[in-house]
């Protein structure tokens, strides 16, 4: 499952060629703008079946915030 939520995260970030890890802020990638917010937004949604509120969303940091969002534990 990690592999697909890193997938889908460089498809949506257009980072398909970078190296992504659980700890990085994803808001500092080079390609983190408004468009690439719906993007993500947009592909968790399709991919995932995942809709994240904005304010949820605004406290996400990491990576791993973000996967933690997506996927549930076990």
């Amino acid at each position: 499952m990690e592999d697909k939520f890193i997938d889908a995260l460089k498809e949506a970030l257009e980072m398909e060629d970078q190296e992504i890890n659980f700890d990085d802020n994803f808001r500092d990638y080079d390609t983190w703008d408004s468009l690439s917010r719906l993007s993500l937004i947009a592909v968790l949604d399709s991919e995932f079946d995942v809709q994240i509120e904005d304010a949820k969303f605004a406290k996400l940091i990491t990576v791993r915030d973000l996967y933690n969002a997506v996927v549930p534990t076990e």
